[in-house]
């Protein structure tokens, strides 16, 4: 598990003026998804600052829910583990096709529906029925056969966040 310390960020520091592109490169190929700092400044932020940190490096997606989503970023590889922290909702994006969200812990234990700090999903089809509870914080610009492609169990080799 990676020894570095993250922290929520309790300010967005992205620029909703610029670009933020985020290449995850796994065993299967590339991914690049666009960032919405507009929408979910604070998810863009997070995302960013565990990318920029080599937090999902080496890590693997450990859900794979074909016709639905594939979820990685945890450090256990169980479903169970993050960064120690989560980040307030930000909900209001849409669950189409090649949507990035954050996973999240049910409405009985989260009510305020706070978003997992590192756990992040990919929609392999529009998921409309998740609309108005999740935080959608970005969406598949490239590479959606790659995610076609993951299986439980593949690597996140590297995460970069680029900014134009």
């Amino acid at each position: 598990m990676n020894a570095k310390k993250f922290h929520e960020p309790k300010a967005a520091t992205v620029d909703a003026a610029k670009k933020y592109t985020a290449t995850i490169t796994t065993s299967k190929g590339v991914i690049t998804c666009e960032l919405d700092p507009t929408r979910a400044p604070l998810s863009a932020t997070n995302f960013q600052q565990l990318a920029d940190g080599g937090f999902y490096d080496g890590l693997t997606f450990h859900r794979v829910e074909p016709g639905f989503v594939v979820q990685g970023g945890d450090p256990l590889g169980t479903g169970t583990g993050g960064p120690g922290y989560t980040i307030p909702a930000e909900i209001g994006l849409k669950h189409t096709k090649g949507a990035l969200a954050w996973a999240r812990t049910g409405d009985q234990v989260n009510p305020q529906r706070r978003s997992s700090g590192s756990q992040f999903y990919i929609t392999l089809e529009a998921t409309p029925f998740l609309d108005g509870q999740y935080t959608v914080f970005g969406y598949c610009t490239g590479g959606m056969d790659v995610v076609e492609k993951i299986r439980r169990g593949d690597v996140m080799n590297k995460v970069t966040v680029t900014v134009k």
